[in-house]
């Protein structure tokens, strides 16, 4: 009997309509970008001290430079093995109350002991790029720069809680719904989070903005990927992703000419008001309404696809058999009851967390490194590009394994060796880092697909929601590692990096491979594969 594959494959396995789908839903993973990593540009800390006005008055009387100035009112303190006037301490001193003298060399501030900041100056590049610091009074910096750190993980505790729930609704409700519910949701939160006065709200709002976003580019993802043929999923799925990647270029020209993080905020926002209208110009999954006894709509559906692909149907859906082979429930034991399924588990979690730790860890690092963010972010993103490329050019020739080990690998000597590099060989040192960027780009793309790879049908789809997960914690941990351990030693955060990279390179080498191998079905398929 024929199966739903063969039904697509007569209306068209990737013709005029699949393309047109295609086209309209790329826009949701390019504009994804901005809610993912939009932290770069929204989250940027500026130069800043404290601020003093008796100080102030006094270097205007005198004409003394700013940094005479800044010489005078903040202690000298070891940043990354450099001595720098501090950004968040003062010399106790009150400048009311001492002689009016201009004279440099009899005001001895360096035998005063120092305090915290009161309150700061900051320089925002002419007043460009002052992030949620600039933009909003918190001066979320110093004792409260974690607050800037909880920015990013509010949005990636949202991305764990909506892969979950939106997978629970795409499967009740419906991929279509599901998408537009995401959408609804994407620009109530993400406009509220514009407008909100104070700080908590927007970590709130943020987290929902992140539990729809996640789940409506999952939702879309699936859609895809059951309205293709077989031999198009994972180049379409690969596809998808690299839209991300396209997104990545338009944010730092964005962020230049919308330097106030609540407008920035706005432009993230906007384009979901345009998505709704897809609702009414793209089919719901017929594989889904076929799951639902719903085979009239289904037949329906596959009907116009064939009219735009200009196909002619002669396999009706009544007609179709089950794909899915027995009637197993899934449990969340199947995962790790048995030696082979327990080792894949605990990998392909391990790469997962790997995959976005690294990645996102090698995005916010931009923000930090001291060159031209708008410039630096713009180069690594562009290296992301061939690894798309690289995935499709290799795992039908060498396999999975060996490209997926090895852009681990790549992304973990990377990491190390741009941490020894000096500044001074600055062309060097952003080459390097690109090159582990476009690793850990490979790394992430691969996971997706290795891990549906791995699993029997019957537990396919709870491996990789289980799995998956980790890769929202990565990001919930990513922005602490990076700013907290950064404040102690600038590279310290690419040792990390590079230490779990070939370490989930090195796992990935106990994999199985599986290019050419037949997608299991059970768990003794798994247990037993040469049988």
């Amino acid at each position: 009997m024929a199966t739903f594959d063969d039904l697509l494959e007569e209306a068209g396995a990737f013709g005029r309509s699949q393309k047109r789908i295609f086209s309209l839903l790329c826009f949701l993973s390019l504009f994804f970008a901005g809610s993912y990593v939009g932290i770069v540009f929204q989250g940027f800390t500026p130069d800043h001290w404290c601020r003093d006005a008796a100080a102030v008055e006094r270097r205007r009387a005198c004409g003394w430079s700013l940094g005479e100035s800044r010489r005078l009112t903040a202690p000298l303190v070891n940043i990354s093995g450099v001595l720098q006037h501090s950004s968040c301490e003062q010399y106790e001193l009150d400048w009311n109350s001492t002689e009016p003298s201009c004279d440099l060399q009899n005001l001895h501030v360096s035998r005063l002991t120092s305090t915290a900041c009161k309150s700061f100056t900051v320089s925002c590049r002419l007043n460009w790029l002052c992030g949620v610091f600039g933009s909003i009074a918190f001066d979320l910096v110093c004792s409260d720069g974690w607050l800037v750190d909880m920015y990013q993980s509010t949005l990636n505790v949202g991305f764990l809680v909506g892969s979950f729930a939106f997978g629970y609704l795409a499967d009740r409700f419906g991929r279509k719904m599901s998408f537009l519910m995401s959408n609804v949701i994407n620009v109530v939160s993400g406009i509220a989070m514009a407008v909100v006065p104070d700080y908590t709200s927007i970590l709130v709002l943020r987290a929902i903005f992140g539990f729809s976003s996640k789940g409506g580019w999952m939702a879309t993802y699936v859609l895809l990927t059951e309205i293709v043929g077989v031999k198009y999923r994972r180049t379409v799925g690969i596809l998808y992703q690299m839209f991300f990647s396209v997104g990545l270029l338009f944010l730092p020209l964005l962020a230049y000419f919308i330097a106030d993080w609540r407008w920035l905020q706005v432009a993230f926002t906007a384009p979901f008001i345009l998505f709704m209208s897809f609702y009414w110009l793209i089919p719901e999954s017929p594989r889904w309404l076929i799951s639902q006894k719903r085979s009239s709509k289904a037949q329906e559906i596959i009907g116009n696809m064939a009219n735009e692909n200009k196909r002619k149907l002669s396999t009706n859906v009544q007609s179709l058999t089950d794909e899915e082979v027995g009637t197993t429930s899934a449990s969340l034991m199947d995962l790790v009851r048995t030696p082979n399924m327990r080792k894949h588990t605990i990998i392909l979690m391990f790469n997962w967390f790997t995959s976005a730790v690294v990645y996102q860890g090698l995005i916010m690092r931009v923000g930090i490194a001291g060159g031209n963010i708008y410039v630096d972010f713009l180069i690594s993103s562009l290296v992301e590009f061939p690894a798309a490329f690289l995935i499709l050019l290799t795992i039908e020739r060498v396999g999975r394994r060996l490209p997926f080990a090895a852009a681990n690998i790549v992304a973990g000597v990377s990491c190390f060796a741009t941490a020894f590099i000096p500044d001074s060989i600055f062309w060097l040192k952003t080459m390097v880092a690109c090159i582990g960027r476009l690793g850990i780009t490979m790394s992430f793309e691969m996971v997706v697909f290795v891990n549906t790879e791995l699993y029997p049908t019957f537990v396919r789809n709870l491996g990789v929601s289980v799995c998956s997960t980790l890769c929202d914690i990565g990001g919930i941990v990513s922005p602490f590692l990076v700013y907290r351990l950064a404040v102690i030693w600038l590279e310290l955060p690419l040792i990390i990096f590079g230490v779990v990279a070939l370490i989930a390179g090195g796992l990935v080498l106990l994999l199985p491979e599986t290019k050419g191998a037949p997608l299991p079905e059970t768990i003794e398929d798994v247990e037993f594969p040469d049988r």
